[in-house]
């Protein structure tokens, strides 16, 4: 055996090696986890609805080289002297100097690098290692800085003279290539066939590693699969400095009809490229420069790239100086006559103007960018940078933004489909020399499938009136609710919002009068808030207000309506929901009163109603009752969502809701229970929590005791669990961790009971869209497909259960992963229907199964509570660390018993 030049280890042959042998006294570590429950696999078909033909974003993919092979190599990037680095950032540009310098060593073959660890050939390289040594020139250092100022240790032309000869003398890098492991191309092929393997999901990943590649070279910035180009048409001003940045997810499926190409649009955020000055203004929203917060300023512009002028060198920002340009300091060294080295302070303003010809138009009397390091930084005036193109924004957008953004982003089908047909015929996929080497090439054609249109379900309101809704849509006009309550014993509370009070209580009595709901006159007092008060903290202004409802109130009122100033997000809102549910119990509804008619007090009136107990409609079949398979045998129905809190929200734990049916056989009244949990962790980890032989403070003890309580004293024999906000790579997870949690709170309370489950995930955040041939329109509500596009093994359906009637529907995928009662295709894809049509909120079917649409409202809402409390406070009360060193969560206060129970997230 011998080395080639280039440190590459090429034996006789340049085969892969043979696996390596375990000798016998090492164990073997386990790798994977063995789990006791799999995904299902489809039992049938559905067959009812009327058939419906449609196209969908995914395109055909044909591959004439199954028999071929990936060969997977690990890669290691070290500096020069040996420091290893991950390969983010530079890692590609590294790899691509690799392959243009030693493309002879390496065979002439092609691969693709997925910018971190792994690299993939389509043939195997002439050696199983290499280590080569790439010289790259340093973008940060590829030009004279001319413009930058000193760091403090060093004369401007010393300073000027070492980033010239820097500039010339670029960086080297050490590269290693090891060859790990070989793919087989037929695992594709397997998996066409429901045989899903590991290698299978490898080659999958290996084809979309070439998709991010093939974005790379052509200059995209790449969030996970979804590649933007840097096009000033592709972008909608969303205000304060940030664009919605339009490009394009792209993913290999395997699917019913083969293997295919998912091409979606895609949305990111980025920040206005230009004057950093321009985008301080816009993003602050202020007029004058004077008038920039520079605290708030520091915050927004770290790590933001500049290119600072006239050099156009790129930087990347690390704060800003404590002083204005024209009063930072810096010390100076020049040689004098002598030779001998003599240090003077200048400022950075003196320094630009003396030494670069640089005279300072606006800018000495503002912070420099930092582009330095803490204790030795290099300092340009702010001036002289602008923001460089496609830098994503991470920070939580506005109402106003997300609003701003739903309307310049919107697309109808149409627009939508040319649209991705210009993205394929852009992309030219065809000419990728990985693709062309393992013989893939894709249609051009939107794939056809076949659907079907189920019928809307009939629904019950008052008076013993049935109706169906039609196009997904219905009214209360000329109807009364199915069961309104009444409102007794309530007051007005008024936050500055500006409207005549009075007129819009006479109008909210006269119009729940027409929905058969008897509202009794308020007590006279309406609580104005005093207007001295308006600018305080919201803790203060709601403590305030409950100070003045005491006192002039004779005991705790049954409901409160609360007039807010903002109609979104009010920093008033948590306080006061937690004010009233945590502390005293009293139902309350919050409205931001704007155009107040009939229609709006309408919907008011039906989260009121809700809230206090009532339900607004119900299905035919829910009162009859004579739900397939649910009616005739005691079943829960469970949402679970876990809500993670906003970009910039680190100190915020994530919160999980759990929303469960009660009153059975009713379907269409829930309770929520919710608990806090370590930040971004997505499993429910407190569904079953033993503290003790006969006691489970778990989320599942509190939902069976109420089922129980309700439904007769009745345990639940069937429990059907709507899990949402899960990946494919998760649902093991959910199978037999969530899953294990709640059989354990079962056997807690009854070592006998063994009620049947079935898992239901529902997916929103996927890129399959279906669209009707010909048609403007978007497919009917109701609309389900369950072949072509679905999962070769697994049983899964896409839903548009909603009328879609902005842009282009965005159909809900559902996967059961377990049944064990046994549903027949269409009794349980009619079950998913229905549930769309029981949301007490609204007069139109939503888009998602309402258990976890519930969910994800409790989540948010308990969510308000934590967002104004003191969480530093919070934690040192709960004792700081725990013995295992890890920081408490912050618990959630209780509610009142008497509103625990309600739907008082509705």
């Amino acid at each position: 055996m011998e080395l080639n030049g280039n440190g590459a280890d090429c034996g006789e042959d340049a085969l892969p090696p043979p696996p390596p042998t375990i000798p016998p006294n090492v164990i073997p570590e386990i790798v994977k986890k063995k789990w006791d429950r799999l995904p299902m696999a489809r039992r049938s078909f559905g067959k009812i609805g009327q058939k419906i033909p449609l196209l969908t974003n995914h395109f055909k993919v044909n591959c004439t080289n199954l028999d071929g092979q990936f060969f997977h190599y690990s890669v290691a990037l070290a500096y020069e002297d040996g420091t290893p680095f991950d390969g983010k950032g530079i890692g590609r540009k590294v790899i691509n100097k690799m392959q243009e310098t030693y493309r002879e060593e390496l065979g002439g073959k092609d691969f693709a690098y997925d910018g971190e660890k792994s690299l993939f050939a389509a043939a195997p390289l002439p050696c199983n290692k290499f280590e080569f040594t790439v010289v790259l020139e340093d973008a940060s250092l590829s030009r004279n800085n001319r413009n930058a100022s000193p760091d403090g240790s060093a004369s401007p032309n010393e300073a000027d003279r070492k980033r010239l000869r820097r500039s010339y003398r670029s960086k080297a890098y050490k590269v290693e290539l090891s060859y790990a492991a070989t793919i087989p191309m037929q695992s594709i092929a397997s998996a066409l066939r429901g045989q899903d393997s590991e290698n299978s999901q490898e080659a999958l990943r290996v084809l979309d590693i070439i998709l991010r590649q093939h974005a790379a070279k052509m200059g995209c910035l790449l969030v996970r699969q979804s590649f933007f180009h840097d096009d000033l048409e592709n972008c909608v001003d969303v205000g304060g400095g940030v664009r919605g940045c339009r490009g394009f997810h792209s993913s290999f499926r395997t699917n019913q009809g083969g293997l295919s190409l998912n091409i979606d649009v895609s949305t990111t955020m980025i920040v206005r490229r230009g004057p950093v000055m321009d985008f301080l203004i816009e993003n602050q929203k202020v007029g004058d420069p004077l008038d920039i917060d520079w605290v708030k300023a520091k915050k927004m512009l770290k790590n933001l790239r500049i290119q600072a002028s006239p050099s156009n060198t790129e930087y990347k920002i690390s704060g800003l100086s404590d002083k204005p340009c024209n009063e930072q300091l810096f010390a100076l060294k020049k040689r004098n006559g002598n030779g001998e080295c003599e240090t003077h302070e200048v400022t950075v303003s003196d320094y630009f103007v003396n030494h670069h010809n640089i005279k300072l138009k606006y800018s000495g009397g503002f912070p420099c960018i930092n582009v330095g390091k803490p204790k030795k930084p290099t300092y340009i005036p702010i001036e002289l940078c602008s923001l460089v193109s496609l830098q994503r924004y991470t920070k939580a957008l506005t109402n106003f933004q997300r609003a701003a953004l739903v309307e310049k982003s919107r697309q109808k089908p149409q627009e939508r489909m040319r649209v991705l047909n210009d993205a394929l015929r852009t992309n030219n996929y065809e000419a990728e020399p990985m693709f062309r080497s393992c013989g893939i090439s894709i249609n051009r054609n939107f794939t056809q499938v076949n659907g079907r249109v189920l019928p809307a379900p009939r629904l019950k309101v008052g008076d013993g009136e049935y109706f169906l809704p039609r196009n997904g849509r219905w009214n209360f006009n000329n109807k009364k609710l199915s069961n309104p309550m009444k409102v007794e014993r309530w007051a007005v509370v008024n936050f500055s919002a500006r409207c005549d009070v009075w007129s819009l209580v006479r109008d909210l009595i006269r119009c729940g009068e027409m929905k058969g709901i008897f509202i009794e006159q308020p007590f006279h007092h309406i609580f104005d808030e005093s207007p001295q008060l308006r600018h305080a903290p919201p803790v203060v202004r709601v403590e305030k207000m409950f100070e003045e409802i005491e006192s002039k109130l004779p005991g705790v009122p049954n409901f409160l309506l609360c007039l807010l100033p903002d109609r979104k997000n009010s920093e008033l809102y948590g306080p006061w929901k937690k004010k009233n549910l945590a502390e005293y119990g009293i139902v309350t509804q919050c409205i931001a009163p704007t155009r107040v008619n009939d229609q709006y007090l309408t919907n008011v009136l039906l989260k009121i109603n809700a809230k206090l107990g009532g339900l607004n409609s119900i299905l035919s079949i829910e009162h009859s009752p004579c739900i397939p398979m649910v009616s005739s045998v005691p079943t829960l129905l469970i949402g679970m969502d876990v809500s993670h809190g906003s970009p910039g929200q680190s100190s915020i734990p994530s919160i999980a809701a759990v929303v469960s049916s009660r009153h059975w056989p009713s379907i269409s009244r829930y309770r929520a229970a919710v608990r806090t949990q370590s930040q971004k962790v997505e499993m429910i980890d407190s569904l079953f929590k033993k503290v003790s032989d006969t006691e489970d403070e778990g989320i599942m003890r509190e939902v069976l005791q109420d089922f129980y309580d309700t439904s007769g004293s009745t345990k639940p024999e069937q429990i059907i669990i709507f899990r949402d906000g899960v990946s494919e790579s998760q649902f093991n997870q959910v199978l037999n961790v969530e899953l294990d949690q709640i059989i354990e709170a079962c056997k807690f309370l009854d070592e006998k009971w063994s009620p049947k489950f079935v898992v239901i995930i529902a997916q929103k955040n996927h890129h399959t869209k279906f669209f009707q041939a010909g048609s403007p329109d978007n497919v009917p509500p109701g609309t389900i497909i369950d072949t072509n596009v679905c999962h070769p093994r697994n049983n899964d359906f896409y839903l548009c259960a909603h009328a879609g009637m902005i842009g282009t529907t965005r159909p809900t995928h559902y996967h059961i992963l377990y049944d064990e009662v046994g549903f027949s295709s269409d009794d349980l894809q009619n079950l998913v229907h229905s549930l769309s049509y029981v949301y007490q909120r609204s007069t139109t079917a939503i888009s998602i199964v309402a258990p976890i649409l519930y969910a994800h409202l409790a989540a948010t809402q308990m969510g308000q509570f934590m967002k104004f409390e003191d969480l530093s406070e919070t934690s040192s009360s709960h004792g700081g660390v725990t013995s295992s060193g890890a920081v408490p969560v912050p618990q959630l206060p209780k509610l009142r018993p008497n509103v625990c129970d309600s739907m008082f997230f509705c």
